[in-house]
């Protein structure tokens, strides 16, 4: 009989990529996974995998494996949920992934929620890119994964996970306090009159970045990007400090006392929840499903941050 171990790395495999990924994420070293991939290679009794160049590539009977294994794992998944339902207790470890807004509006005050609430479930936090942490959430990295999405710009579909809308807020031009600033910040009314001002985005690649670049450009204008940085307090002190000018969705300054310019349009992004259906059920996600729920809107309402409604 096939050890199920040696199968999941080999899984693994297929989704990461190379030997050394597969260690880094289960914390192994590289040569305990060649070696148990060897194993497993013995067992089945034919080649699992051939090198080309210097990247490994799964057979065909791997990628058959790798397809049984995909639904052993979410069997073993939905038979824990189960027993967990039929105990009907919230206990257990939830790990979620995050992006920052989230961590500094939301989080603080769900996890305090959660502490009171199911004082037997363990929640760990991981700050992550949201698309990275879709695909970390597919492998079994996280359990839960809050994303983001911009309009007109749709975030990867991984087969295997669900999504839930949590919230949407609102993006807006954020200029500095009148006065905070040179005067040509406070002659700012609308995206056209920002064309000469310096601004502030994060860096190529994100979301928030592409879609910032292409309203700028829609409004006839190549946005003067002089600062960059993931680290959106550090947009928001830019801002209030009289440097600089960008496009922030809601939470981002749901504190602070920034000149807010709408846009055509009323452009929203969108905040969902994703995790892997054969888990969603588990009474542990569900719980800090409906406490993420419950303190977004919350928020929405003290921020006038409009909570999604499902059409």
């Amino acid at each position: 009989m096939l050890e199920m171990k040696r199968l999941r790395l080999l899984w693994e495999l297929s989704y990461r990529g190379t030997v050394v990924q597969v260690a880094e994420a289960l914390n192994y070293s590289p040569s305990a996974v060649s070696q148990q991939l060897a194993l497993l290679e013995k067992e089945v009794g034919t080649p699992l995998l051939r090198r080309v160049g210097r990247t490994l590539e799964l057979t065909a009977a791997a990628d058959a494996l790798v397809a049984e294994t995909e639904e052993l794992l979410a069997g073993l998944e939905r038979a824990e949920t189960a027993a967990h339902r039929v105990r009907g207790e919230v206990a257990g470890s939830v790990r979620v992934a995050v992006f920052q807004t989230v961590v500094l509006a939301i989080m603080p005050q769900a996890l305090r929620r959660l502490r009171t609430e199911h004082p037997n479930l363990r929640v760990e936090m991981v700050q992550h890119e949201p698309e990275t942490a879709l695909h970390e959430t597919r492998v079994r990295g996280f359990d839960l994964v809050i994303a983001e999405q911009y309009p007109g710009h749709a975030t990867a579909q991984f087969v295997g996970l669900d999504r839930e809308p949590l919230t949407h807020d609102p993006i807006q031009l954020a200029l500095p306090p009148l006065g905070a600033g040179d005067a040509d910040f406070d002659l700012v009314r609308s995206l056209e009159d920002a064309a000469a001002l310096p601004w502030v985005m994060e860096p190529r690649g994100a979301a928030s970045r592409h879609w910032a670049e292409q309203a700028c450009r829609t409004a006839g204008f190549e946005p003067d990007v002089r600062y960059e940085t993931a680290d959106l307090q550090a947009h928001v002190r830019l801002i209030e400090s009289g440097n600089a000018i960008a496009l922030l969705p809601g939470l981002v300054r749901a504190e602070q006392r920034l000149r807010m310019v709408d846009l055509p349009g009323d452009p929203h992004r969108t905040i969902f929840t994703a995790a892997r259906i054969s888990n969603a059920e588990s009474p542990a996600v569900l719980a800090v499903r409906e406490t993420l729920a419950i303190e977004a809107a919350s928020l929405a309402n003290a921020t006038e941050i409009a909570p999604t409604v499902e059409p």
